[in-house]
């Protein structure tokens, strides 16, 4: 497995991945080609942008969508989208993509990682063996207008 930083020759690719990855079960999201290429490449845009991709050979198996993030106390990698091909989960992708993300962090002196994942879906647990902890005292809330 390789590892390349994301540019926008990557952007088309990781959109249809993550159509690929999310469109199934359990997810069963509705990504379409435009919108999720509009999903990925707004993660680009972002200042203090990390992103990578996972390949084996020619084929991409998993991207993860980051950004460095300001805190008053250190600075962090915020995890805004990590995604893996579903044929190639459950191989040790995601955690050979954890890995070099953490190499990434402790090279640029950030404090840790931070994610929201969906609790009723396999993701908790997969972070759970890969040292995440639940930050109990932090709530997400939402409000459908």
């Amino acid at each position: 497995m390789t590892f390349k930083s994301i540019t926008n020759d990557e952007l088309q690719t990781c959109a249809e991945l993550l159509m690929r990855t999310y469109n199934c079960p359990p997810w069963n999201d509705r990504w379409t080609a435009e919108s999720a290429l509009r999903y990925v490449s707004e993660f680009f845009g972002f200042p203090r942008f990390f992103g990578f991709a996972a390949f084996e050979g020619d084929e991409l198996v998993g991207a993860m969508f980051c950004r460095e993030h300001t805190w008053y106390t250190n600075d962090e990698l915020y995890v805004d989208e990590f995604f893996i091909a579903p044929e190639h989960q459950r191989k040790g992708y995601g955690a050979a993509m954890l890995k070099y993300a953490e190499d990434y962090i402790k090279s640029k002196g950030l404090a840790g990682f931070t994610l929201l994942t969906n609790r009723y879906m396999p993701a908790p647990r997969f972070y759970e063996k890969n040292g995440f902890t639940t930050a109990e005292h932090v709530m997400f809330m939402y409000k459908e207008v």
